[in-house]
């Protein structure tokens, strides 16, 4: 489908902690779950809110490139490779480079708010190298104010993230006004509503929606209320054999 809308009610769910930590999931795990399974070099993603200050405890990681990014409050965090505890805040982003291993922990602040998202960066390769980690602040990523956006580079040009899972950009883009997108067909572009709602190629769509988008020339935004979106950009096809389909 060129353009698909998953509802929050036909995401994935998970939950830690009782549910002190609960998780909708626009692409969960396969046992979770949810409308969506894992596409381009995209295999998985979690929305995570904490109802209160809960830990999810040491677990281990391999191969996977693993990106935290804090919506709201604050997160902290351990891994084996730094052996500290860590701190980020709204804005701020960490990568784990898991390659042949590495635990974790994390501490989710009462009402924080994160995504997790995990790329593939070509497993057959990723597995045999040393693992890596590194924190991201806010202020450290380009921002482009412009009459009708505002947009955040997480991922792309001029930010100093350097990724290895081929060919993402990432955006936290705030829009005002209706705008027109361009779109690369050799690309997934991949959304999630974080505020407001609008129309969007003449299908609603407001907070939570996660919206899948390939085989399209242009993406129209006709903009109800203040919006707030994030963005991946994938490729379509990647150079190498994907995780979920070798």
């Amino acid at each position: 489908m060129a353009l698909q809308v998953i509802k929050k009610s036909d995401q994935a769910y998970g939950s830690f902690n009782n549910g002190d930590i609960f998780e909708n999931k626009p692409i969960g795990f396969p046992q979770d779950g949810g409308k969506t399974k894992p596409y381009s070099n995209l295999f998985y993603w979690a929305h995570a809110s904490a109802k209160t200050n809960s830990t999810i405890g040491l677990h281990p990681h391999r191969g996977f490139e693993i990106v935290s990014y804090v919506l709201k409050g604050t997160v902290r965090h351990y891994d084996t490779k730094t052996d500290k505890w860590w701190d980020l805040n709204q804005g701020d982003l960490q990568v784990i480079k898991s390659g042949s291993g590495l635990s974790h922990s994390e501490e989710l602040k009462k009402n924080s708010v994160i995504f997790q998202i995990w790329f593939d960066p070509n497993m057959n390769e990723s597995l045999y190298i040393e693992p890596n980690y590194k924190d991201y602040k806010s202020d450290c990523f380009p921002v482009n104010n412009k009459k009708n956006l505002s947009l955040k580079t997480i991922v792309g040009q001029n930010s100093p993230v350097n990724l290895d899972s081929e060919g993402i950009e990432m955006e936290e883009i705030s829009i005002i006004e209706n705008i027109e997108w361009s779109i690369d067909l050799n690309k997934v572009y991949s959304i999630y509503i974080l505020e407001g709602k609008c129309m969007l190629n003449n299908k609603q769509v407001c907070v939570d929606d996660f919206i899948t988008v390939n085989e399209l020339k242009k993406l129209s935004f006709k903009v109800k209320e203040p919006l707030k979106i994030f963005a991946i950009t994938s490729p379509k096809k990647t150079s190498y054999k994907s995780y979920y389909n070798s």
